[in-house]
């Protein structure tokens, strides 16, 4: 099940996709910001404080641009990009590199009948195989469980 799981989740196309959906988000609130900080005030002091663009082009007074909220969401917005680059990105991409390179973890000890077969296959090789190999059998036959009838 967990296998499956980390199987899942270290496709990298389900990972840049999670990260862009987060990016996406983090920018859309950039953008917001920038509009109602920059723009909007721009748009009334050109048109005199009436919000909409009239036929006078007199600048309005009282006017605020509010420059801080923006850089605070701008700063918000580089938090959020660190983090998820530090934390979710660097780690997944050095674990694909790892496993491209053939560094995963060394496998489990072989089991018993690995170990079993490997003593036959080099007292085959030696010579002796014939001893070792009928002894081996008999191991191995003695614990499969007897067929049913």
């Amino acid at each position: 099940m967990f296998q499956g799981f980390k199987d899942f989740i270290m496709r990298g196309n389900v990972v840049d996709l999670a990260v862009g959906v987060v990016i996406g988000a983090a920018f859309t609130a950039v953008v917001s910001s920038f509009t109602k900080s920059f723009l909007e005030p721009l748009i009334k002091w050109v048109s005199g404080g009436k919000g909409e663009l009239a036929g006078s082009v007199s600048p309005a007074d009282g006017v605020e641009f509010t420059y801080a909220e923006f850089l605070n969401t701008l700063i918000t917005f580089l938090l959020t990009a660190a983090v998820l680059y530090f934390l979710v990105v660097m780690p997944l991409n050095r674990l694909a590199e790892r496993r491209r390179r053939g560094e995963e973890p060394p496998p489990k000890a072989p089991s018993e009948e690995v170990k079993l077969l490997t003593e036959i296959r080099d007292a085959l090789l030696r010579g002796q195989g014939h001893q070792v190999a009928n002894s081996a059998l008999d191991e191995v036959l003695s614990r499969r469980p007897e067929p049913p009838r």
